[in-house]
């Protein structure tokens, strides 16, 4: 199975949320629904913390050199 992309988890999850936001569906589903959300949640944070841990901004020293820095 092929790695869920951070797009796809945010569609899944705006799609649960607008399902449970309905109220149109059993208390079981809704429970499942609820906790898919939370997995694909989970996954997202997951995936900016890496995301974030990759990312450096590359600066100009006071020398003129460039030199990279972590994003904060």
């Amino acid at each position: 199975m092929a790695k869920k992309t951070f797009e796809n988890a945010i569609e899944q999850l705006d799609k649960i949320v607008q399902e449970l936001e309905t109220g149109d569906i059993p208390l079981e589903q809704a429970i499942k629904k609820f906790e898919e959300g939370v997995k694909l949640s989970q996954l997202c944070s997951k995936r900016l913390d890496e995301t974030e841990q990759k990312m450096s901004m590359l600066i100009k020293t006071a020398e003129g050199q460039l030199s990279t820095v972590p994003f904060e």
